[in-house]
């Protein structure tokens, strides 16, 4: 539209909790403006003035005219968002039954859902000044300042805080010592031009699987087509990644790969940096407002070639799309658990048929819904069975902790082996997926057991900080010497955390350097790209850590993992409890024996013969997944039906139940004769967290239309019950949790 007249309608998302559009005329002095569906524009609503998403442009209104508020401003002079990326927030905003005005929101960088301008993408550009080139005597300990100083010093026409960023870690802090000093200064401008050709360095060999995949991939790179590569753990996934990229960057065209943490970013980036020499930019959670909304600019106007982030990146603006990646398909993480709960790798195949482009899903475990549409068609399976290189399967067996004394939770025979292992210059690697120093603190004369006053859980031990923290909700207290109740000093930590194994193993083996990596350890920016900088460099001989470490990253030196507790994963409530137990023990063990050295896998257990286990050491996952299905099949659990997840929570008990209640007495109604089936309304498995008592209905359907349909009717009635307005209500489609 060139030109509109002041009754034409401007259809506004808007980011309010409603789930429809509102219209608009347009300001009295922009009668002529041209105005485009993805320009954001500055509207009132209520009492507020709210930023929205123009979503189309309507002669008619069922609305009166007269009755009709302006925009206030049009902010965009161009559409922000283009019609792709409005065609999948929309998909989005149905397929999740989420206020389409939010999905808007959620896919766009926080700076761009406030009134204020899209600003040129800015490059600051650092060179050495003339006392910068001629600084000297640093002391032997400033490594990093040498470092950056060297660094500099190599690129004449200067350096992006990204090129540096790629070379060396935390770097900020030593930047500003240099502009201190007065031996670096920024400019506005470009840095050094990328490398003439595409690759810096040459590709590797690939083994007949690896190439077969990737001969397979690039005969569909101008079509949409979804390829699973289950490959296990050290196969040369990102190879195939690379060697497939390499083609649609050579065509002018963008990558896009989602990785499910963001500890795997750096990793990747620097995988790619040394590979390529085109611009790269990063989406997670870690980068701060300016940062994001540039990176988000860079791939919009195809500045960035490639782009690598965690589930948000799924909505990143990109210019010429060629293919999606995403990395350990099957991780939770790519899944929402709050507010628009979507998930990543879904949206991202969608995406994918959208654009017209192949989208690849690796894991070495893949999920069974990935692997069951591989089994009926829907996506081609490509399979590496052996590891790249002259790596070899680790040796896989189980320790038996039935009749064992233990220190602190290891064994003796694992002891042993840790030692063992040391003593031949391996890298051992140790997972415990529980944080802290115990998860219960006892008093061992009355019984006590600290409790959250705020949820159903324990209050976790942290020794370091002489405080207990419920890890579930975040409230934290002091220690205290003196039991609560009964006055008695005999307060006892239970159980195993990872900062209490820290200890053990630092009396244990005084001479190895011992690194724990947990959420804990890795709260500064820069922490956790530090530690696992020194884990593949082989500095630190012992490895401890949560899942952090289990997530696709490459140990060279590891040649002993061991899995300290994996009973806490056997018995779960949960029906997905099991393959996420095989997928963690395989992940985990993945790590050992990535290089020429044999690795070796120990897993602590008191429950040995448990068919799950007894599975995991034949190390064979595509056994375990036809296990599973059958399990599945049989009840009926997804991939072979569909679930909606009602969630509702209060400060009282009883209202999220009345409220489930009458939510499904109207369910029962609507369905009619479909074949949906309702569970509950039941308390939630954590039935008090946070201060709120929680309660779900569950509805599961064998066919994905007709559970669709008949949610779309449901909300409009529950919507409207006097009893919702009393709780915090939300909808999960396709729930990963069911707590």
């Amino acid at each position: 539209m060139s030109d509109h007249s002041p009754g034409i309608i401007i259809r506004v998302a808007v980011p309010v909790p409603l789930r429809h559009s509102f219209d608009y005329l347009l300001p009295e002095t922009a009668v002529s403006q041209a105005v485009l569906p993805g320009t954001r524009v500055l509207v009132p609503f209520g009492r507020n003035k709210l930023v929205g998403i123009v979503d189309e442009i309507d002669p008619a209104t069922s609305i009166d005219s007269s009755k009709l508020k302006r925009i206030i401003r049009i902010i965009d002079d161009n559409p922000l968002i283009n019609k792709n990326l409005i065609w999948l927030c929309h998909w989005a905003s149905q397929y999740y039954q989420y206020p389409l005005g939010e999905v808007y929101a959620a896919a766009l960088p926080s700076r761009f859902r406030q009134d204020k301008p899209v600003l040129p993408i800015c490059t600051r550009v650092w060179s050495l000044t003339e006392a910068g080139r001629q600084a000297g005597g640093l002391p032997k300990r400033a490594v990093r300042l040498a470092g950056l100083l060297r660094l500099l010093g190599q690129a004449p026409d200067g350096l992006t805080g990204q090129q540096i960023g790629r070379q060396m870690n935390d770097w900020r802090p030593v930047l500003r010592k240099f502009a201190e000093k007065g031996w670096v200064e920024g400019r506005e401008g470009t840095a050094s031009l990328p490398d003439k050709d595409l690759q810096r360095e040459n590709p590797h060999r690939l083994n007949d699987a690896q190439q077969n995949a990737v001969s397979i991939i690039l005969e569909h790179l101008d079509s949409f087509a979804v390829f699973l590569i289950h490959g296990i753990t050290g196969s040369g996934k990102t190879e195939v990644y690379l060697q497939t990229m390499t083609r649609v960057l050579g065509q002018g065209r963008q990558v896009l790969i989602l990785v499910p943490e963001i500890g795997l970013t750096p990793q990747l980036l620097q995988r790619f940096s040394d590979r390529f020499a085109v611009d790269m930019t990063v989406f997670h959670s870690g980068l701060n407002e300016t940062e994001r909304a540039q990176s988000w600019l860079r791939a919009k106007t195809g500045q960035a070639r490639i782009i690598i982030g965690t589930r948000s990146a799924v909505f990143a603006a990109l210019d010429k799309p060629g293919l999606v990646i995403v990395d350990e398909e099957h991780d939770l993480s790519f899944k929402q658990q709050d507010g628009f709960r979507y998930s990543g790798r879904d949206l991202a195949i969608v995406r994918a048929r959208r654009e017209g482009v192949p989208v690849i899903l690796g894991s070495a475990t893949p999920s069974l819904e990935s692997m069951l549409n591989a089994i009926e068609g829907r996506y081609r399976l490509l399979e590496l069975p052996e590891r790249a290189g002259s790596a070899s399967h680790p040796q896989m067996r189980l320790i038996d902790l039935r009749h064992q004394a233990l220190e602190e939770g290891l064994s003796t025979a694992l002891l042993g082996k840790i030692r063992e292992h040391i003593d031949q210059q391996g890298q051992v690697l140790l997972f415990l997926n529980r944080r802290g120093y115990a998860p219960t603190l006892l008093c061992h004369d009355c019984g006590y057991v600290s409790h959250c006053k705020r949820c159903d859980s324990h209050m976790t031990l942290h020794m370091a900080s002489r405080q207990l923290r419920c890890h579930h909700c975040g409230a934290e207290h002091r220690l205290d010497k003196y039991c609560p109740d009964c006055g008695s000093a005999d307060l006892r930590p239970i159980g195993q955390g990872t900062e209490r194994t820290e200890e053990v193993l630092n009396r244990t083996f005084p001479d190895s350097r011992v690194a724990r990596i947990d959420r804990d350890t890795t709260r500064r920016k820069g922490e956790m790209e530090r530690k696992l900088k020194d884990a593949e460099s082989g500095k630190d001989q012992i490895l401890l850590g949560t899942q952090l470490l289990a997530k696709g990253h490459h140990f060279p030196n590891v040649t002993l993992v061991a899995i300290l507790d994996s009973d806490q994963g056997l018995f779960s409530t949960d029906f997905r409890g099991a393959e996420r137990m095989a997928q963690l023990i395989l992940q985990v063990a993945g790590r050992a024996g990535r290089a020429d050295r044999p690795g070796e896998v120990l897993i602590q257990t008191h429950h040995p013969d448990h068919p799950l286990l007894q599975l995991a050491t034949r190390q064979d996952y595509r056994l375990t997944i036809d296990t599973l299905l059958d399990e599945r099949k049989s009840t009926g659990w997804p991939p072979y039906s569909h679930l909606a997840l009602l969630r509702a929570e209060a400060v009282t008990r009883n209202k999220p139940l009345a409220f489930l209640q009458e939510a499904e007495q109207m369910a029962r109604q609507t369905m009619g004769q479909s074949r949906l089936m309702l569970l509950g309304p039941v308390p939630s498995p954590m039935e008090k967290r946070a201060g709120r008592f929680r309660a779900q209905l569950l509805v599961q359907s064998g066919n994905r239309s007709e559970l669709h349909d008949f949610l779309v009717k449901w909300l409009d009635q529950i919507t409207g019950l006097k009893s919702s307005r009393q709780v915090r209500w939300s909808l999960d489609i396709d729930p990963q949790e069911m707590y």
